[in-house]
Order: C-alpha cells, then sequence, then structure tokens
C-alpha cells in the first residue's frame, strides 16, 4: 500500500492493528454514553499511537468525569 493509498479519516493505520477496528467496540458498548465512550477510546488506542503516558492520562480524565457524573 502506497502512502497516497492510506485513508487516514476513516481507516487510519492505528485504528487498524486489532482484530477489531475500535469504532466497532466502543459503538457496541458505548454508543449511550459518551463519557465511558472516550474513555475506551483512549484506552483502547494507547498503544498504538506514541503517546501512552498522554492517553493514558485522557482516559483517566473521562473515567473521573463519569465517576462524578454518578455522584
Amino acid at each position: 500500500m502506497n502512502a497516497e493509498d492510506v485513508d487516514m479519516v476513516n481507516h487510519p493505520p492505528h485504528y487498524m492493528k486489532r482484530k477489531w477496528e475500535v469504532i466497532e467496540i466502543l459503538e457496541e458498548f458505548f454508543a449511550d454514553d459518551p463519557l465511558l465512550f472516550n474513555a475506551g477510546k483512549y484506552l483502547l488506542r494507547c498503544k498504538d499511537k506514541g503517546n501512552l503516558k498522554q492517553d493514558l492520562e485522557k482516559m483517566i480524565w473521562y473515567a473521573k468525569r463519569k465517576i462524578q457524573q454518578e455522584k
């Protein structure tokens, strides 16, 4: 595949590294909850984007916001 063949909008390579595409998992589990959707997004992609610590911190931010919402 040439660089110009890579679809960075619809199917970026870091979304396609696993058996399932991240969006499919998130839609299945968290379609009705944007905070959990985003926490899951950062967790599921954290090893593939090159900044593990930052993505885990973002995941924690969304999880904490969800916890606050539940109080």
